[in-house]
């Protein structure tokens, strides 16, 4: 995909990709000893779980282009302590069976780390096979609820801190009846669930229908038909975008009028090509920031293509960047790649710039701050800022 650009809510990060890069490369010629047990010569191999195959494939590519330029960038600059780092990626189809043997795969080849992540009910059941072999996971995209407290790292927003700005927006539109369809995946489900105890909590709001799909169907008519009926003026689509552009569609051409919200599974420009012209109309997504909103990223941008043959970088690019920086000032604040001890040092990292600001980790080891903002869809069919949901 060649525009699906998307924000993320730290309008606070004013300073450059190019001076994190900066920060990174600096700290990454630090000591890193042996690693606990394993050899401490050759390369320090980095796994990463991603979609190459199956509907959400493109985003195995943004996700892997995006490590791989980080890893360069270290190694260029004498990699982490003198070793060079290199990335082994498998693919996990976006399925939960897929992705333990691939997990399997990668534990196997021996990696000392995990970057990868996208559908979060393919990486849910990796966690186990990475915790047990003592390799720390750094999350970049998948964020469903369910990972947080499972002792693997998330730098993309929770579910929780989704479903805030998804609330946040509402309350801004001044709307009050409100409903939440879903597409029936882990992730999708929960964030259509905690947006509804959202509402609820809130007050002031009226949650006219809790739906869900088939993502397998084409003809949608009968949940357009429900949504339709419950008169929503404001709809939350939590699911996937090959779904999401048929239902947005069909409910358009049904004449629904009202504001139609969607979760950052669907926030990618083929959503407007499966939409279609005209279809996309006061549609907005939650999501966090990408590369091309932020404050001097157009040498990231550039550097990014030499490394992808000429593509643009699309969602989760720069949070893939950011995981691979993270397991990299891990390793050298530990002194080691032992996974224990990397764990303990990325769990103490305190500042570190990332594209989503600085970092800091709860105990939970979430963001401490989510960085969701609204973006809509721009004329050339990607997604670009909407509100930053500062005010």
């Amino acid at each position: 995909m060649s525009s699906s650009t998307t924000p993320r809510r730290r309008a606070a990060a004013t300073l450059t990709i190019a001076a994190a890069t900066a920060l990174i490369l600096a700290s990454c010629s630090g000591g890193v000893g042996g690693d606990g047990g394993g050899s401490d010569e050759g390369p320090i191999k980095l796994g990463m779980l991603a979609p190459f195959s199956g509907s959400e494939a493109a985003f195995g590519d943004y996700m892997k282009n995006g490590a791989q330029l980080a890893i360069d960038e270290i190694n260029d600059d004498g990699g982490v302590d003198g070793r060079d780092l290199e990335l082994v990626v498998e693919d996990d189809a976006c399925d939960a069976t897929a992705s333990v043997a691939a997990a399997q795969k990668l534990v196997t080849a021996g990696v000392l780390a995990s970057v990868g992540g996208y559908c979060s009910g393919a990486t849910l059941p990796t966690i186990p096979v990475f915790s047990d072999a003592d390799i720390p996971m750094v999350i970049p995209a998948a964020n469903s609820n369910a990972i947080v407290g499972q002792g693997a790292f998330m730098i993309n927003g929770t579910g929780a801190q989704q479903a805030e700005a998804g609330i946040k927006f509402a309350t801004k539109l001044g709307v009050t009846k409100v409903a939440a369809v879903n597409d029936q995946t882990d992730y999708s489900k929960d964030l259509a669930d905690t947006f509804i105890a959202d509402a609820e909590e809130a007050g002031g709001f009226e949650v006219v229908l809790d739906g869900a799909v088939n993502p397998d169907d084409k003809d949608f008519s009968a949940n357009v038909k429900a949504i339709i009926d419950a008169e929503p003026e404001f709809v939350y689509w939590t699911g996937y975008y090959q779904a999401g552009g048929l239902l947005v569609r069909q409910l358009r051409e049904a004449g629904y009028e009202g504001t139609v919200l969607v979760g950052d599974g669907t926030v990618d420009a083929q959503f407007a090509e499966i939409a279609g012209d005209g279809f996309t109309d006061d549609v907005f997504g939650t999501f966090t920031k990408t590369p091309d909103m932020l404050e001097g990223a157009d040498d990231w941008i550039a550097a990014y293509k030499d490394v992808s043959g000429g593509e643009a970088p699309g969602p989760y690019s720069i949070q893939s960047y950011d995981a691979v920086r993270v397991v990299a000032e891990g390793m050298k604040d530990a002194g080691s790649t032992d996974g224990k001890a990397v764990n303990e040092a990325i769990a103490a990292i305190d500042g570190l710039e990332l594209s989503s600001g600085p970092l800091k980790f709860t105990e939970d080891r979430t963001l401490s701050g989510g960085g969701f903002v609204i973006v809509e869809v721009g004329p050339e069919g990607d997604f670009v800022l909407h509100d930053d949901l500062q005010d």
